[in-house]
C-alpha cells in the first residue's frame, strides 16, 4: 500500500508520518529530492530554497519530476508513506499505480499558525497575515511546473481534519487505514507467475552467448532444482570463449553438433541427480519451449508437466512427443 500526503504548512502531516511509521510503513519525501539538489550545490535548506529549487527541477524535468524520482526508490515488499505532495500532476502520478491513495491533512489557518510560532523557526513569518500571504503563492498556479496544492487537495481519496489533539488525530488515522484496508487489492502473483518468474531469474545466470535460457523442476510448490544453460562444470564458461558454436554466432539450429553448452532443462534435472533428488512426478517451470533432446530427457525424467514462457521456432516435434507420453505441455507467458 502507498498513502500519499498533502496538505498546508503545519497541517500535521509530520505526525501522521510518524504514526504510520509505527505500522510499518516507510517513509519518503519528495523534498527529500529537492534537499539532495540544496546540499549538493551547497545551499541552505530553507522553506524559499526549497520551494524555489522545487519549482526549479519541475521547470527542467516536468511537473512530475519529484514524484518520479521518489517513485523510482520504491521496492515491492513495502508499504510506503510519500509526503510533500505539493501539485495535481505529482498528485496524480502517485495515484496512477495499483493500491495507491492519496490522504488530505488539513486545519484551520488560525491553528497552524499557532503550530509554526510554537516551533520557533526565525526564518518563518511572524504574522498570521503574512503567513496567510505565503500560503496564497502556493495554494494555485497556472504554471504546472509550480507549487498549486489546491489541485494536488482535489485528487485526495480521503481528508483529515487535524483541529484538535494527537490522540484524536492518531484515531483518525487508525480509522482511515481500516477503511484503505477493504480497498487494498494484494497483487501477490499466482504460483504460475511466481515460478516463471523465478525461472526467468535463473536464466540471468545463463553464460550462453546465444541465448539465457533457465528451467526449474517444482514438486509440492517447493524448488527443488534449478539449470541454466551453459558450458559444463569445470570448463571454460561459454561467455569466456568455451563454445565455439556459440561465440561464432552460427545460425539458429544450425551446427548444434558443436555445441559445448548444456541446456537448462537439462541442466535443471542432472543437477538433481546429482544431488540424489528425485524429479518424477514434478513440474518444470522453463522460459522457452524444451528442444526435442530435452524433451526425451524430461519424459524419462518423469516429469509430468511443463510450463514455458516462450516459443523457439521448432516446437512439433517436443509437442508431438509429450502428447504421447502424457506429459502435459501448457503456454504461461509472464
Amino acid at each position: 500500500m502507498i498513502i500519499g500526503l498533502t496538505g498546508e504548512n503545519c497541517a500535521g502531516k509530520g505526525i501522521v508520518a510518524e504514526h504510520l511509521k509505527s505500522k510499518g510503513f516507510y517513509y519518503l519525501s519528495l523534498s527529500d529530492v529537492i534537499r539532495e539538489e540544496l546540499a549538493a550545490e551547497g545551499k541552505e535548506i530553507t522553506r524559499e530554497n526549497l520551494i524555489e529549487k522545487g519549482n526549479e527541477l519541475r521547470e527542467k524535468y516536468g511537473p512530475t519530476a519529484l514524484s518520479k524520482k521518489t517513485l523510482e526508490k520504491l521496492e515491492r515488499d513495502r508499504n510506503y508513506i510519500i509526503d510533500s505532495i505539493r501539485n495535481g500532476a505529482e498528485a496524480a502520478e502517485i495515484k496512477s499505480g495499483p493500491n495507491c491513495f492519496l490522504i488530505y491533512i488539513t486545519a484551520p489557518a488560525e491553528i497552524r499558525f499557532e503550530r509554526m510560532k510554537s516551533r520557533g523557526r526565525e526564518s518563518d513569518p511572524q504574522t498570521l497575515d503574512s503567513f496567510r500571504k505565503i500560503e496564497d503563492l502556493e495554494m494555485k498556479n497556472e504554471e504546472k511546473t509550480k507549487q498549486s496544492l489546491i489541485e494536488a487537495f482535489a485528487l485526495a481519496d480521503r481528508k483529515i481534519i487535524n483541529d484538535e489533539n494527537v490522540e484524536i488525530l492518531h484515531e483518525k488515522l487508525d480509522h482511515l487505514l481500516a477503511s484503505l484496508s477493504s480497498e487494498f487489492k494484494d497483487d501477490r502473483p499466482s504460483w504460475d507467475e511466481y515460478f516463471m518468474n523465478i525461472a526467468k531469474e535463473v536464466a540471468s545466470r545463463a553464460n550462453c552467448m546465444k541465448r539465457k535460457v533457465a528451467a526449474i523442476i517444482v514438486k509440492d510448490k517447493r524448488i527443488i532444482s534449478t539449470g541454466y544453460n551453459g558450458t559444463p562444470r569445470g570448463t571454460k564458461n561459454c561467455n569466456e570463449g568455451g563454445c565455439p558454436r556459440c561465440n561464432s554466432f552460427a545460425k539458429s539450429g544450425s551446427r548444434l553438433d558443436e555445441c559445448y553448452c548444456a541446456h537448462g532443462e537439462e541442466n535443471a534435472i542432472v543437477q538433481a541427480a546429482y544431488h540424489g533428488i528425485s524429479v518424477k512426478g514434478g513440474t518444470m517451470y522453463c522460459t522457452f519451449v524444451p528442444c526435442l533432446y530435452c524433451t526425451r530427457m524430461i519424459i524419462n525424467a518423469g516429469i509430468v508437466e511443463v510450463v514455458y514462457n516462450a516459443d523457439y521456432p521448432i516446437t512439433e516435434a517436443p509437442e508431438n512427443l509429450f502428447r504421447q507420453a502424457g506429459v502435459k505441455l501448457r503456454k504461461m507467458k509472464v
